[in-house]
């Protein structure tokens, strides 16, 4: 009997050394949330005078971040990433171009069939990440805060009624944005919200009842991440 006790010890000790070595690495290698995907509502802030939105004004995000824990539970750290953002504004402020000259003003009636500015944005998010994870749970809380810098790589204005039918890119978009963001929740759903820090047009942009254009953007809607 003591033979075959030892022989179960030489046995089972080195497996149980593996897996506690195995533990070991898989904790030290341990990544979080690596993939984002996200949904929003789009609110024009700082509008014009008389301006108002109008139809579901919204944006797509989906991207990849790095995560960097910064603690031996790997549940603190930071992420720094890259993404794509396509957001689609509807309102009854708009851009009609002649001449090569593009005029910004709020439209006076509602004999209109399309109206809406599209922007499509590469953004690089920054964040101080905190969640309850571990290497062993997949349901967990986060909250997940930073800064988000974008560059506008296109963009359009649309317009129709029964006269005119336009659609063309402005050159007096803000090309560098910036804002801050935050996503909280538990397992799949989380809040999102992002806050632009510059305005969505440059500086010197006039309607043409001579009103500064001042207008930032405010997101809110849902994030998903997944490893």
């Amino acid at each position: 009997m003591r033979v075959y006790l030892f022989a179960i010890f030489l046995l089972i000790g080195p497996m149980a050394v593996s897996q506690e070595n195995s533990d070991d690495v898989l904790g030290q290698r341990y990544l979080e949330d690596q993939f984002y995907t996200g949904i929003t509502y789009n609110l024009l802030l700082n509008r014009p005078n008389d301006v108002s939105q109008n139809s579901l004004s919204n944006g797509l995000h989906i991207g990849f971040i790095k995560d960097l824990p910064i603690n031996k539970r790997r549940n603190i750290g930071f992420g720094i990433g890259v993404g794509y953002n396509i957001n689609t504004y509807f309102s009854n402020f708009t851009a009609s171009k002649a001449n090569n000259t593009i005029v910004y003003q709020q439209i006076s009636s509602n004999n209109f069939s399309k109206n809406r500015y599209t922007s499509h944005i590469v953004e690089m998010p920054l964040e101080f990440r905190w969640r309850t994870s571990d290497t062993a749970s997949y349901e967990f809380w986060r909250i997940y805060s930073g800064i988000k810098l974008g560059y506008v790589f296109a963009n359009s204005f649309r317009f129709q009624d029964d006269t005119v039918n336009q659609r063309f890119s402005s050159s007096d978009i803000q090309r560098f944005q910036y804002g801050v963001h935050v996503s909280f929740g538990y397992h799949t759903w989380n809040f999102y919200a992002y806050y632009g820090l510059d305005k969505l047009f440059e500086d010197g942009v006039f309607t043409v009842e001579n009103e500064s254009i001042q207008i930032n953007d405010l997101k809110i809607g849902l994030m998903f991440y997944i490893l």
